[in-house]
């Protein structure tokens, strides 16, 4: 599957799939706490275990959304 093509899927499923829509919108939310982060000249030692936790935590998220795009396109 071309760039693309895993474009076209994702689309899809933000319309139709509420699952892969709240994992999509989870994952907007850490992509935008993280800039507030990333923005500050001095982080914390709270703040710097956050920015790293929340890098995980957005991982796993785009992880399990490119396994369902992955799903959806093999189906099709």
């Amino acid at each position: 599957m071309n760039a693309a093509e895993a474009q076209e899927v994702k689309n899809l499923l933000l319309q139709e799939d509420d699952n892969f829509r709240q994992l999509a919108e989870q994952h907007s939310q850490l992509d935008r706490r993280l800039h507030e982060l990333t923005d500050k000249h001095y982080l914390s030692d709270t703040e710097q275990f956050e920015e790293v936790t929340l890098k995980k935590r957005k991982l796993a998220l785009k992880d399990r959304m490119e396994e369902i795009a992955r799903g959806y396109a093999q189906a099709r």
